[in-house]
C-alpha cells in the first residue's frame, strides 16, 4: 500500500473520530464562595487547681482540673471556579440542525427589526437566537443546556480575611490522676465537672499509714497530645495526727455500740474539728434507727444534751 494511501486512509479515520465524538461546548464558569477557618494550636495545658489553703487542715478537699488551648484562628475565604460544558451527544443534531436553521433566520430577521427598533429589542433575541442557531447548525456541537452540563474544577483562590485568638478551659472530666503519697501511687478519677474529689478517710487513702505523708504529689496526663500537669498539696502534720483516731469513729462496726458510744463517736468528731465528718456520721445514725423510733429518739436526745448540736429532723429522711 502507498504512503498516499496510507495518509488517506489516516485522515478519513481522523474526521470520523472528530465527527463521532464530537466537541464539548464550553459555558460560562460558575463560582463558589465559602468561608475557612483554620486554627493552629500555640498553648495547651493542663491546669490543676488545689484550692485554698494549700495545707490541708480538713481530711476532705476539692481539686479541679482544666485543659487549656490557645488557639490563633485564621478566617479565609474560598473562591472555587468550575469550567461548565456540555458534552456532546450526535443524536441530539436530529432535531437540533432544524431547529438551529430557524433560529438563525428568526434572529436575523430580529436583528433587522432591531434597527427600525433603535436597538431597544432585548439581548435574548436578537443575540441569544442567533447564537442559539449557529451552535445548533454545528453538527460536531450540541446546543449549550444547563440541565445537562458537567463541569471541572479550574481553580481555587484563597484571601485572608482576619486572624483573632480564642481561649478554651475544658474541664478534666472523667480522666485519669495519679496522686502519690509517699510510696503510693493512686489512680483516682474526676467527675464530670472535673473535680476530684480527696478524701483521707476513704479508701484507698484509709488504707495506707500517712503520719509520715507530708505532701500529696497530683499528676494529669494527656498521652495524645504528649501534655502533662503537676500540682502539690500539703498535709498538716495536725491533721495526720487525726486520721487514724477519726478513722475508727467514722468506720468501726455502729450496730455493736450502744446509744452512749454513738454519741460518744459524734462529739469527738466534733471536737477534732471534723464537722462535715460528725454530720455525716450523724445522718447515718439517723438512717440506722430508722425502723426503731424509740432507739432514734433516744439517740437524739442523747446527742443534743451531750453536745448541744441542733441535730438534724428524722422526718425530713
Amino acid at each position: 500500500m502507498s504512503k498516499r494511501s496510507t495518509y488517506t486512509l489516516g485522515g478519513a479515520a481522523l474526521c470520523g473520530a472528530l465527527l463521532l465524538g464530537g466537541c464539548a461546548n464550553q459555558m460560562s464558569q460558575r463560582s463558589d464562595h465559602e468561608e475557612r477557618v483554620e486554627r493552629k494550636l500555640l498553648e495547651h495545658s493542663l491546669q490543676i487547681d488545689v484550692g485554698e489553703p494549700k495545707v490541708m487542715e480538713l481530711p476532705q478537699r476539692r481539686v479541679r482540673i482544666h485543659e487549656q488551648q490557645r488557639f490563633e484562628v485564621t478566617e479565609f475565604e474560598v473562591t472555587r471556579r468550575y469550567d461548565r460544558y456540555t458534552p456532546y451527544q450526535p443524536w441530539r443534531e436530529i432535531y437540533e440542525i432544524p431547529l438551529g436553521a430557524v433560529a438563525v433566520v428568526a434572529g436575523i430577521g430580529a436583528n433587522v427589526v432591531n434597527v427600525f427598533a433603535l436597538g431597544n429589542l432585548p439581548d435574548s433575541v436578537t443575540h441569544d437566537w442567533l447564537s442559539y442557531g449557529v451552535d445548533g447548525l454545528n453538527p460536531f456541537m450540541n446546543v449549550p443546556s444547563n440541565g445537562r452540563a458537567q463541569q471541572n474544577l479550574a481553580g481555587i483562590s484563597e484571601v485572608e480575611k482576619g486572624k483573632r485568638e480564642e481561649f478554651t478551659s475544658l474541664p478534666w472530666n472523667e480522666r485519669l490522676v495519679e496522686v502519690k503519697a509517699g510510696k503510693k501511687t493512686h489512680e483516682l478519677t474526676t467527675d464530670k465537672n472535673g473535680v476530684l474529689r480527696l478524701n483521707l478517710l476513704d479508701s484507698p487513702f484509709s488504707e495506707q499509714n500517712l503520719n509520715h505523708v507530708g505532701t500529696l504529689h497530683l499528676q494529669v496526663i494527656d498521652e495524645d497530645n504528649g501534655v502533662r500537669g503537676d500540682a502539690s498539696l500539703l498535709v498538716s502534720g495536725n491533721l495526720r495526727g487525726k486520721l487514724l483516731e477519726a478513722h475508727e469513729l467514722i468506720f468501726d462496726d455502729l450496730e455493736d455500740d450502744d446509744v452512749g458510744q454513738w454519741v460518744h463517736r459524734v462529739k469527738r468528731l466534733s471536737e477534732l474539728g471534723l464537722e462535715e465528718e460528725a454530720s455525716e456520721l450523724e445522718q447515718s445514725l439517723i438512717e440506722l434507727t430508722r425502723n426503731d423510733p424509740e432507739l432514734q429518739q433516744e439517740f437524739l436526745k442523747s446527742l443534743t444534751k451531750a453536745t448541744g448540736r441542733l441535730v438534724a429532723d428524722p422526718g425530713a429522711q
